[in-house]
């Protein structure tokens, strides 16, 4: 990622398209973005300082779940203010309720509306995670 003003985000999604397009509406939006196909390579970008503004993550990735991926993260303290969204074509009422209970502050379906993720983003790089 950039050293810039810019707000940052984390793609983690094992599609190459899908995280390619979505990184570069990111960037369209003013963002700066970095995308990672596992969660391992994810990991290895929250080694890097300064920390992603937002998450998006996908709920299937190749080397874990999402939602083990986003319980290890939360389990600690430094990711405590960082949003995550996921965005997943997994629209099951059980497996969003298990991901927000798992520290997720946001969850969108794919297909999704551009507008839709965006103004998400945003929302969540002004306002920071939700109070629970």
């Amino acid at each position: 990622m950039e050293n810039t003003d810019k707000p940052r985000v984390l793609v983690v999604d094992d599609d190459p398209a899908l995280q390619k397009l979505v990184t570069t509406l990111l960037q369209r939006a003013g963002m700066d973005s970095v995308g990672a196909l596992t969660a391992a390579s994810a990991a290895e970008v929250l080694k890097e300082r300064p920390l992603p503004n937002v998450i998006i993550l996908d709920m299937m990735l190749p080397d874990t779940s999402g939602i083990e991926f986003l319980k290890q993260m939360r389990s600690k303290e430094i990711f405590d203010h960082v949003p995550v969204v996921i965005l997943s074509a997994l629209a099951d009422p059980d497996q969003i309720r298990e991901a927000l209970n798992s520290g997720a502050d946001r969850y969108l379906t794919k297909p999704y509306i551009v507008n839709n993720l965006i103004s998400t983003v945003q929302d969540l790089i002004r306002n920071g995670r939700p109070k629970k």
